[in-house]
């Protein structure tokens, strides 16, 4: 009976090294982000605390804007893209683009440019008298 025990002691303890061992061979199934500051000695904060929680600041600064006219470049959306657009395409999107990069890897969606862009924007200057 005893050794009948640690027999099958012993083949799963084999079989979870063995489990282990497949889970830290396998490939990462989603490429890594591609993090590029084309301009620009660093960013306005750390990159722990970007990283967590710059979609806070960008909210922040688009209240203290858009409710209290209140325009600080420090966190808004144009500074971000000044520093972290490619230099080659002029964009944070796309396939290796700064934002893109990041909310592919971490499945979240991007809304800032469904309203913050050259072709939205161009249309309202034109109708400006």
């Amino acid at each position: 009976m005893m050794r009948i025990a640690a027999a099958v002691l012993a083949a799963a303890s084999l079989a979870l090294a063995a489990a282990a061992g497949a889970q830290q061979a396998r490939p990462a199934r989603v490429a890594a982000p591609v993090i590029k500051i084309e301009k620009g000695e660093a960013c306005v904060a750390p990159a722990d605390e970007m990283r967590r929680n710059h979609m806070k600041m960008l909210l922040h600064q688009r209240d203290r804007t858009m409710r209290q006219g209140l325009r600080e470049p420090r966190h808004s959306l144009k500074g971000c893209v000044e520093c972290h657009a490619s230099r080659d395409t002029g964009s944070v999107l796309g396939k290796e683009g700064f934002c893109s990069s990041c909310h592919e890897y971490a499945a979240v969606k991007i809304d800032c440019f469904q309203c913050h862009t050259p072709l939205r924007q161009a249309p309202a200057a034109a109708r400006r008298p």
